[in-house]
């Protein structure tokens, strides 16, 4: 049996609070950080209580994906790879 965590059938991970620790299951639905991204609260008063913790990761990250979008190569289209061909 393969043991890769992507199999299709596999169930869907379970999510929990940063701050509390409550899971997002059925009617408890998580909403992720907007600049990182990387945790998930299950409301703004724990994302208020969770935000000394979190702010330097959520910052360094937020500014990792910032440096994504901003550097990410163009598609390549038929038009070539010139920038200014593109406008």
């Amino acid at each position: 049996m393969n043991s890769n965590t992507d199999d299709v059938d596999a169930p869907e991970q379970i999510m929990y609070c940063a701050s509390c620790g409550i899971a997002g299951v059925d009617n408890i639905k998580l909403k992720r950080c907007n600049s990182c991204y990387l945790v998930r609260y299950c409301g703004v008063k724990c994302q208020k209580a969770h935000w000394r913790q979190h702010k330097v990761a959520c910052k360094k990250r937020a500014a990792e994906l910032r440096e994504e979008r901003l550097f990410k190569q163009p598609e390549r289209s038929d038009l070539g790879d010139c920038p200014i061909c593109l406008l």
